[in-house]
């Protein structure tokens, strides 16, 4: 009597199994998800570059008529970690809403607002309302960094 056994076959990964190949497929998205990830994170570029950085906050003496409104149309509101940039750096990437670190700094700021065109490689850190701490900031140099998506 002769019994009939037949061999597993290989899963495509170098082992055997005797359950269904499908048990494997998650594995094998979570290393096609990693992949993918990876491969999006090498296409991104971090930028630095050293500026001017003074304060500003929505007093009306700093500002026209409407001083929580900036260039784009949002409405600053004291507690925002917001900047306003100079024109130069819109060039460089620094546009609307952009996520920009600030050394020395904790978290991240978004650009909501742009300085006048007279300013260059210069930002101005919103404040809220808080008039004594945009004086004791004052005017310090910077280095702010952010990503670049390449496209």
């Amino acid at each position: 009597m002769s019994l009939n056994r037949s061999k597993p076959k290989p899963d495509g990964i170098g082992h055997s199994f005797s359950k269904s190949r499908h048990q494997h497929r998650p594995v094998r998205w979570l290393y096609l998800l990693l992949l993918v990830g990876i491969t999006t994170a090498c296409s991104e570029n971090k930028i630095s570059l050293e500026v001017s950085a003074s304060a500003y906050t929505s007093s009306a003496a700093e500002t026209d008529a409407t001083p929580t409104l900036a260039a784009w149309g949002d409405t600053l509101q004291p507690g925002m970690k917001a900047v306003a940039v100079s024109r130069d750096l819109l060039d460089l990437g620094l546009g609307h809403n952009k996520e920009i670190w600030i050394e020395g700094l904790p978290g991240t700021y978004k650009v909501l607002d742009k300085m006048n065109k007279r300013w260059t490689k210069k930002i101005d850190i919103y404040m809220g309302n808080d008039v004594e701490k945009a004086r004791e900031w004052g005017k310090q140099t910077v280095t702010i960094s952010w990503i670049e998506e390449k496209e």
